[in-house]
């Protein structure tokens, strides 16, 4: 099973440029960098079946999710029947569900296709569970996270260690990561293993060519946005564009190029951000962590603009404004700084204005009708008519002209996510169903054209429901700061008396003037047409009185009509189906379904539509749709690719394009003058006597004596400490690293020597849960030199509290104040500070110097009660989700391990049988924690 046998079973690759790749990555090992959208699924699919054909190799699948599994799974399935290949065995997935030890050892003795999970995998590997040289290769996919502290550089540097022969491959279709930082290329090659890149850009000749034997018939439609739409879309990137420049003034000190309108538009840029700020995290002010904040909320306005309709657009940025608005009787500095320029005024007034408008007087308002002063606007977004007008067109394109090819003739939307779906599935289902009785007086064209699509019944659906959630969403805003209602009278002043929203001049006697006395009102009686600014500055909204808001909602009552209309079926039992029940026909199928990546292209395989309508924009669906029309030369497609005109959402696809061409011509010139990569640890392959003298300890001071031993040290490492990379880097130090089970302890390093790991998360919640307490009086009892280590993250300030927070008195529930009361009550315990992982293997380096070597079984055995039996060393994810629940702490678990199955059974059991089994007071928690209620 060492070598791939080299038999060439039958792959399907009609492209010619996924046949050059195909051939290419079995030849030799390399590291595949695709652009999204050319197939990379189908190519691996074929590498994996090519191996599985065979029957005698044992191939590794890492940093596959449970999508690709499946996709993957079904398609080797189809490939072993297509070809007829009786060896073949399919994918087997091994995660935290496959627990057993001996199965496992089991399955990987029988060979085959396995997708293993990166914590099970390492941990089989250092155990020897699998033999390591009697694997085949492994196959690595989403290789652009395979950075220097990952898992799966961790899983590559031990497989190339022990197995020098096996095949490695590496596949990635996202170039961006591969172009930050010093030779990033080189950097990544080398935490793979592997030697040679093959680069396969979109302009790439071969896929050039092989894409233009066949196109498929693109009609590009531009859509006007509104004026509102328009407006409110420049108000939202002139608050982006000042929040930058902020950021500029307050960080010089940083690299600053890429921190532009452009760059904000893609998610990236938050991680970019980040990255850049938080080694000064510390340092930078609170004004700067909130504008961070707010470019992303801005981001996200700009992508609702375009995608809800005004409604839930305007239902959106009210839930925005009540989330930033600052307690009360806080100052305007505590508030997000976009709020306060005019531009955030135009946001909210346009949105408003886009629902509804006007001034009700609710002197001439008559019985039934919309009251006059007040009326709905509802407008809705422009794609939608233009969405209608393909629709009719496709259907007389359909009924003239029928189609003679492969495709079903359906028709499928994509649009960008499953909220977007919903939408459009209503106004599709809806579009001619317009109660023309009440909307007469908005649109006069209505009567002379009754059967024009219109979102009218769809627009005032949402609006009943918008004044159904107003009351509730009022009432969760003001428990928002004030919390329970029982605490309300702590808020009412300090005579005992409600407080007013502007007190009166005499409440002031005697104190300091209100934070907002110095103001500027400005607009006037405008004011009350949209939302207001509070005294500080801020934009609020207007509230309408109660009258106004249910003439308003009496307007937009349901008609007969719209009463009569077939609503969406909940739950269906399912019986009588034969009379209810038919296959569709695929001629007049509408499917609309979000973008899922690879995924679309099962999608367009089995539904084989003839029309695809791309309602939102997007290159790799683009691109699957040329494979598919390429690879198909018997099915006709036409697309429609809508998009707003002089928009972000063109903006971002053109810039999204644009990156994509940028970082692949980075790629293609880095691998130019990219010189040979060393892929192998200089550990690995060091001479004997290179390690012999590398262990010797010439420090003989003091009493000390001259020491040396072949043998590396060993480190005992608990098996969930694996998330972190802290194994990994003492691997890399040529530490033997042995994953148990333990009770007492995270690594143990000496039979002295035991360490409780802590991140500054997991410190903190550890002394809120009093966890950590436990944690030492348990190390104090089996050890001599028990230590709890802080680790600090490399990328992060090396700094516990911001500079800005240790200004004021440290009370005793601060986390400085925890730690002096920790080491006071338990003096033996050492506090060990790291600024990082790589600094920590360092410091364990040291503290096991001249010291013995531990002891595995024995460091499992400590803290297991009389008679228990050592626990399995996988499968512990229940165990972490029991960890967390309230009232389960170190001493009950084990208690509800022994008598309860799974957390299903827990959840439902009464607080009687838990408290029976927990006690009380903890019984209670975890029956409240199970049956809560999240409204």
């Amino acid at each position: 099973m060492s070598a791939p046998t080299s038999s060439q079973p039958k792959v399907s690759l009609p492209l010619v440029y996924q046949q050059d790749l195909f051939e290419e990555v079995c030849e030799q090992d390399q590291l595949v960098i695709l652009a999204r959208g050319l197939g990379l699924l189908h190519i691996i699919t074929s590498l994996l079946h090519k191996y599985d054909a065979v029957g005698n190799n044992l191939v590794l699948l890492i940093g596959a999710d449970d999508r690709e599994n499946g996709w993957l799974g079904e398609a080797l399935a189809e490939h072993a029947a297509r070809s007829g290949t009786p060896e073949a065995r399919g994918l087997k997935i091994i995660n935290t569900e496959v627990a057993s030890v001996s199965a496992r050892a089991e399955m990987y003795k029988q060979g085959g296709i396995f997708s293993v999970t990166s914590r099970i995998l390492v941990t089989d590997m250092l155990t020897d569970l699998i033999d390591c040289p009697k694997i085949s290769g492994v196959v690595v996919l989403h290789s652009e996270r395979v950075v220097a502290t990952s898992i799966e550089a961790f899983i590559l540097r031990i497989y190339r260690q022990k197995n020098k022969d096996g095949f490695l491959k590496a596949f990635s279709d996202n170039p961006e990561p591969f172009t930050t930082g010093f030779a990033p290329l080189a950097t990544m090659m080398r935490n793979l293993f592997l030697r040679s890149p093959s680069l396969w850009p979109r302009f790439h000749v071969t896929v050039a060519k092989s894409l233009e034997t066949k196109k498929a018939e693109v009609i590009e439609i531009e859509a006007e946005m509104t004026d509102s739409m328009r407006e409110i879309q420049t108000a939202v990137l002139e608050c982006i564009e000042t929040s930058i420049s902020e950021l500029r003034k307050s960080n010089s000190s940083l690299e600053l190029d890429d921190w532009t309108v452009d760059s904000a538009l893609h998610k990236s840029f938050d991680v970019l951000i980040r990255r850049q700020l938080d080694p000064v995290w510390h340092r930078i002010s609170w004004k700067t962590k909130q504008i961070v904040n707010d470019l992303t909320v801005l981001r996200r306005i700009l992508h609702c603009l375009l995608t809800y309709d005004c409604v839930t657009f305007y239902q959106y940025l009210e839930t925005i404004l009540a989330t930033h608005a600052p307690p009360p009787g806080s100052t305007r500095s505590s508030q997000s700084p976009w709020l306060f320029l005019d531009a955030a005024h135009t946001i909210f007034t346009l949105s408003k204005r886009r629902v509804y408008t006007g001034k009700a007087d609710l002197s001439k308002k008559a019985s039934g009708k919309v009251p006059f002063g007040l009326e709905p606007v509802l407008e809705e977004l422009p794609k939608w008519a233009i969405l209608a007008e393909v629709l009719d067109e496709i259907e007389k394109d359909g009924y003239f002209n029928p189609s003679h090819s492969q495709s079903s003739g359906s028709t499928l939307i994509m649009c960008s996510d499953q909220s977007t779906c919903r939408q459009l599935r209503e106004f599709v289902q809806t579009m001619h169903d317009t109660p023309l009785e009440n909307l007469k007086n908005q649109d006069d064209d209505l009567e002379k054209k009754p059967n024009r699509p219109s979102a009218a019944y769809m627009m005032r659906r949402k609006l009943r429901a918008y004044f159904a959630w107003k009351p509730d969403f009022a009432k969760l805003s003001a428990l928002l700061y004030t919390g329970e209602p029982k605490n309300q009278s702590q808020s009412q002043g300090n005579f005992g008396g409600p407080s007013n929203n502007r007190p009166s001049s005499e409440s002031f006697r005697g104190r300091a003037p209100p934070p907002n006395k110095r103001r500027r009102v400005r607009g006037g009686a405008a004011a009350a047409s949209g939302p207001s600014r509070q005294n500080a500055g801020a934009v609020q909204v207007t509230e309408e009185q109660s009258a106004q808001v249910a003439a308003l909602l009496a307007g937009v009552q349901p008609t007969e009509g719209e009463q009569n209309v077939k609503q969406e079926i909940g739950a269906d039992p399912f019986e009588n189906m034969e009379d209810y029940y038919e296959f569709y026909e695929m001629n007049n199928l509408i499917v609309v379904h979000p973008y899922d990546g690879d995924m679309d292209e099962r999608l367009l395989d089995e539904l084989r539509p003839r029309y695809v309508i791309m309602y939102e924009p997007d290159p790799a669906f683009i691109r699957r749709i040329e494979v598919y029309r390429s690879s198909h030369k018997d099915r006709e497609v036409r697309v429609y690719f809508l998009y707003y005109s002089k928009s972000v959402e063109e903006q971002r696809y053109l810039s999204a394009v644009r990156k994509e061409k940028d970082s692949f011509t980075k790629l293609v010139r880095e691998k130019g003058s990219m010189s040979v990569t060393l892929t192998l640890d200089a550990k690995a392959v060091e001479d004997p006597q290179e390690a012999f003298l590398r262990t010797v300890n010439t420090r003989i001071a003091g009493g000390g004596r001259l020491t040396a031993t072949a043998v590396p040290p060993r480190v005992i490492v608990d098996i969930r400490e694996f998330r972190s990379s802290l194994p990994s880097l003492l691997h890399g130090r040529n530490v033997e690293v042995v994953p148990c089970t333990l009770t007492i302890g995270d690594y143990i390093l000496s039979p002295d020597i035991c360490v409780e790991r802590k991140s500054i998360k997991d410190l903190i919640s550890s002394f809120k849960d009093g966890r950590l307490y436990t944690q030492c009086e348990n190390m104090l009892l089996y050890y001599k030199n028990p230590m709890v280590l802080i680790e600090f993250d490399q990328n992060k300030s090396f700094n516990l509290e911001p500079f800005a927070d240790l200004t004021g008195s440290i009370g005793q529930h601060d986390l400085q104040a925890k730690l002096v009361l920790l080491t006071i009550a338990f003096p033996k315990v050492k506090l060990i500070w790291s600024s990082s992982p790589y600094q920590t293997a360092e410091i364990f380096e040291e503290l096991k110097r001249n010291q013995k070597e531990p002891d595995p079984l024995e460091a499992i055995k400590l803290g297991l009660e009389p008679g228990e039996e050592i626990a399995g060393a996988y499968n512990q994810t229940p165990q972490e989700i029991l960890r967390s629940i309230p009232g389960i702490n170190p001493k009950n678990i084990k208690l509800i391990m022994a008598e309860v199955d799974n957390l299903v059974e827990l959840s439902n059991m009464e607080e009687k049988d838990i408290s029976a089994l927990i006690g009380k007071e903890a019984g209670k928690l975890v029956h409240r924690f199970f049956n809560r209620s999240a409204f």
